[in-house]
């Protein structure tokens, strides 16, 4: 991993590296659509008037660093649209953008957001299972973060891993709001005086589910606003380049350090569950192309229908010729039929699903596809 300061008419891209600079320059100097996923936890501009104190009169550890600081509301909302228009420059088509934020920014960088052309997709309640008491208890306690999950536009394609994020839930769909605990622990860095490296430090687990849910392996993940690295950090474990831009020294060191202890997952470990929807593509044909199936050969229902392979990958039966799917649906008289498993074929004397053939083709192009 390298630390680069802004790059000059950059024609690639600078992946698994921290760019150290001002994020919309840097961003303009990369090139146009060129990555997958976006995550972006940009300054909240919580507008702190003075020091925060417990009960017992010890000053909490706010976030009180310049850069979390603007003027006036305007200020903030300029910021906002320069970096959400040279963050949507870089998102391919079919790329897509999560922001989070507080109840302080997130609704003008919603409406930014769409200002800027972004479809939102789903907001998302990160609720915390422990967060931190109003000690002043003059409002209620801020249990919650919200996310902004939003396409490049309306109707693009993007990366969904319904089956995964299902799997994540013990086989139940996942819901938009999430409870997880903030970071603490082991988890959370320290400076060289024992103090947090970032005030604002999210959750590994946190970027694990919107990486698992909306990347796949190999998918590049931009974080504009990088931090000490938590998205760096869980896209290396998890076999996705990342491109990290911060323009604070002290946070790119930390960064530095807790990436280059990570291990990337082997291409097992990081296999997720997959509808069958997602899966690549195979035409029945390919099976008769690849002699898997020949022509004049018969394939036969679990209730006894037949029907004769073609060569062009149709199926013929007493005049009724068609896809796998028509013939067995017009045999059935039904209005639809999956012929991957309707159909089978007999080998040594066995019944076989062709779908067993179709699934041999696809481990094929699992094995091909870059990790």
């Amino acid at each position: 991993m390298r630390t680069m300061s802004k790059p000059k008419g950059a024609a690639a891209l600078p992946l698994n590296t921290i760019l150290n600079g001002d994020c919309v320059a840097i961003m303009d100097s990369l090139p146009e659509a060129s990555v997958d996923l976006i995550f972006a936890d940009p300054p909240y501009n919580l507008q702190l008037r003075g020091d925060l104190h417990r009960p017992d009169n010890s000053r909490v550890d706010a976030v009180d660093d310049h850069w979390d600081q603007f003027d006036t509301f305007a200020t903030y909302d300029r910021f906002t649209t320069d970096w959400l228009r040279a963050a949507r420059r870089v998102l391919k088509p079919n790329g897509a953008i999560w922001v989070i934020g507080s109840y302080h920014n997130i609704f003008r960088v919603g409406a930014s957001l769409q200002n800027e052309g972004f479809w939102i997709l789903n907001d998302v309640v990160w609720r915390k299972s422990n967060p931190m008491p109003n000690f002043r208890g003059k409002r209620l306690t801020n249990a919650h973060e919200t996310m902004i999950w939003a396409s490049k536009s309306e109707g693009a394609k993007y990366t969904f891993n319904y089956e995964a994020l299902k799997a994540l839930n013990e086989g139940i769909q996942m819901r938009s709001d999430w409870v997880l605990p903030i970071c603490n622990g082991g988890e959370r860095l320290k400076d060289a005086n024992g103090d947090k490296a970032h005030p604002t430090q999210k959750p590994e687990a946190l970027l694990h589910r919107v990486l698992i849910g909306a990347t796949n392996p190999g998918d590049v993940v931009l974080d504009p606003f990088f931090g000490t690295g938590t998205t760096g950090a869980v896209a290396k474990m998890l076999g996705r380049d990342f491109i990290g831009i911060e323009r604070e020294h002290a946070y790119i060191e930390v960064a530095e350090k807790r990436i280059a202890n990570v291990r990337r997952l082997d291409k097992t470990a990081l296999e997720v569950s997959r509808s069958k929807r997602a899966e690549p593509r195979v035409p029945f044909g390919q099976l008769v192309e690849r002699g898997m199936l020949r022509p004049g050969e018969t394939l036969v229902s679990m209730n006894g229908k037949a029907a004769k392979v073609r060569a062009d990958g149709t199926l013929a039966v007493d005049g009724l010729n068609g896809s796998i799917h028509q013939v067995g649906a017009a045999l059935e008289n039904a209005p639809s039929c999956n012929g991957w498993t309707y159909w089978c074929f007999k080998r040594d004397g066995k019944t076989v699903p062709i779908d067993v053939l179709r699934q041999q083709i696809r481990s094929e192009m699992d094995d091909a596809r870059p990790v």
